[in-house]
C-alpha cells in the first residue's frame, strides 16, 4: 500500500465516504461508488477514524475483538448502559450470547413459518385487488414488526410507540448537527427506559407466557436472575433490530426486483431458488451499510495505521461487492455458491436474529410472487432513501402486468 494510503487522507472526494450517507444517488445505487472506493482508497483515514472497504480489512476488524471494541463509544445511540449483547465485549459478551442464542436457533425460527405465512397473506389481502400498494407502509413495516411483537410478547397496539422509539434512535427528527442528534437520542433513550420499566413491572405481576419477555423474566446469568435494567437493555436492542433491518431489506430487495423482471420471473417460475435469492439480495443491497468498532490500542489494518480510540468504519456494503472475495461481484446471481456475504455482520457479534430474518424474507418472497407475479414501479417514481440503515422510505408498486 502506498504511503499516501497509510497516512491521513486530505484530498479525497466526498463520495469516497460511506458513513452518514452522501446523497440519494449514492444510496440508490451504491455499488459503483463502493468499487470506486476500493480502487482509490481501500482504507481511508479521516480525523479520528479509519474507513475499510475491502472484505479482508473488514474481517480484520470484526474478527479481532481484543483489538477492536463494539462498546458504546462506537455508535452513540443515547443509551446510558450498553445494549446487550451488541455493545458488550468479551469475555462478558459470551455469557449473554450463551443465554440469547438458543432463543433464535434455526429450528425455533423455522417453527414460526406458518405464522409468518399467515401474516404475509393477511397483508397482501388488503391491497392485492387494488392494483397498487404503498409497499413500505403496507407491507415492509408491518410484517416484521407484527412478527416481532408477537414473538417478544408486546401488545400489537404498542407498535406506533415502538416504531417511534426506533425512528428517533436511527434518524432523530429535526436534528442536524452531531450534538443535536446525540441530545435527541438521549431523550429518546430515557423514554425507552421508562416504557420498558412499565412493561417489566407489569409482566412480573402476571403469570408467565410463551414469549421472549417471559423467558427473560425467568432467565439467569452468572447464577442469578436478570435485573430489570438488563432486561431493558436487551429489549432496547431487540426493538432496534427487530423493527427496522428486515423492513429495510424488504424495500431494497423489492425495488431491485421491480426493476429487474428477469430476476423476478426466475423466482416466480422456480420458487426453489428463493433461499439463494435472499442471500444474493442481502449481499447486493446490504441495507446496513456500515458498522463501527473502536480501536482499543495502536495497530494496523492491512498496512493502514490505526490509533487507540480511532473509530473503524467497516463498510459491509463494499465488502459484499469486493471482487477479491466474490466472482463477478457486480453481477446479481441467484445461483451464487458459495455466498459468504457479511450482511449480518461477522465475528462474535454476528446478528442474533439472522435466522428469523431469513425466514421472514424467504416467506415474503415466496408468498408475494405466488400471488403477485407481476409488479413494477410507477412511471416517474423517485425513491427516497434513508441513510445509515439504507431503506426505501416511499416504495410504491403497481400490481399486475403493464397495460
Amino acid at each position: 500500500m502506498s504511503t499516501a494510503r497509510q497516512t491521513e487522507d486530505r484530498d479525497f472526494d466526498t463520495d469516497l465516504i460511506v458513513f452518514g450517507g452522501v446523497g440519494q444517488g449514492f444510496l440508490e445505487y451504491p455499488q459503483p461508488h463502493y468499487a470506486k472506493m476500493r480502487a482509490r482508497r481501500p482504507l481511508l483515514r479521516v480525523p479520528g477514524a479509519v474507513q475499510t472497504t475491502t472484505r479482508a480489512a473488514l474481517d480484520s476488524a470484526l474478527r479481532d475483538p481484543e483489538s477492536y471494541s463494539s462498546g458504546m463509544d462506537g455508535a452513540p445511540l443515547g443509551n446510558d448502559r450498553p445494549l446487550i449483547p451488541l455493545q458488550i465485549d468479551p469475555p462478558d459478551q459470551l455469557k449473554w450470547r450463551k443465554l440469547l442464542d438458543p432463543l433464535f436457533t434455526p429450528k425455533k425460527m423455522a417453527a414460526l413459518v406458518p405464522q409468518i405465512t399467515e401474516q404475509v397473506n393477511a397483508l397482501i389481502d388488503r391491497f392485492v385487488d387494488r392494483g397498487s400498494c404503498d409497499f413500505t407502509n403496507e407491507f415492509a413495516i408491518p410484517l416484521p414488526s407484527t412478527i416481532f411483537l408477537r414473538l417478544f410478547g408486546l401488545p400489537l397496539e404498542e407498535l406506533p410507540t415502538l416504531l417511534e422509539f426506533n425512528e428517533r434512535t436511527q434518524r432523530p427528527p429535526g436534528a442536524r448537527s452531531a450534538e443535536e442528534q446525540l441530545a435527541a437520542r438521549r431523550a429518546n433513550a430515557q423514554d425507552v427506559y421508562r416504557y420498558f420499566a412499565g412493561v417489566i413491572s407489569g409482566r412480573r405481576a402476571e403469570p408467565a407466557r410463551d414469549d421472549l419477555m417471559s423467558v427473560l423474566l425467568t432467565a439467569e446469568v452468572d447464577g442469578r436472575p436478570l435485573t430489570d435494567e438488563e432486561i431493558t437493555d436487551i429489549s432496547f436492542l431487540m426493538i432496534l433490530a427487530g423493527l427496522d433491518t428486515i423492513t429495510d431489506t424488504l424495500t431494497c430487495s423489492f425495488k431491485f426486483l421491480a426493476e429487474h423482471p428477469d430476476h423476478r420471473r426466475r423466482i416466480v417460475e422456480d420458487p426453489s431458488v428463493i433461499p439463494s435469492a435472499v442471500e444474493e439480495l442481502l449481499r447486493w443491497e446490504t441495507p446496513v451499510m456500515t458498522i463501527i468498532r473502536v480501536a482499543r490500542r495502536d495497530g494496523a489494518i492491512e498496512g493502514c495505521p490505526v490509533r487507540a480510540g480511532d473509530a473503524v468504519l467497516a463498510c459491509l456494503g463494499s465488502a459484499n461487492t469486493d471482487e477479491a472475495e466474490f466472482r463477478q461481484a457486480q453481477l446479481v446471481d441467484f445461483d451464487r455458491n458459495p455466498n459468504r456475504h457479511v450482511a449480518f455482520g461477522g465475528g462474535i457479534h454476528r446478528c442474533l436474529g439472522s435466522h428469523l430474518a431469513r425466514q421472514e424474507l424467504r416467506v415474503a418472497l415466496r408468498e408475494w410472487h405466488r400471488r403477485i407475479p407481476e409488479y413494477r414501479l410507477p412511471e416517474g417514481f423517485v425513491p427516497r432513501y434513508s441513510d445509515g440503515l439504507r431503506s426505501v422510505r416511499n416504495l410504491t408498486l403497481l400490481l399486475g402486468a403493464s397495460a
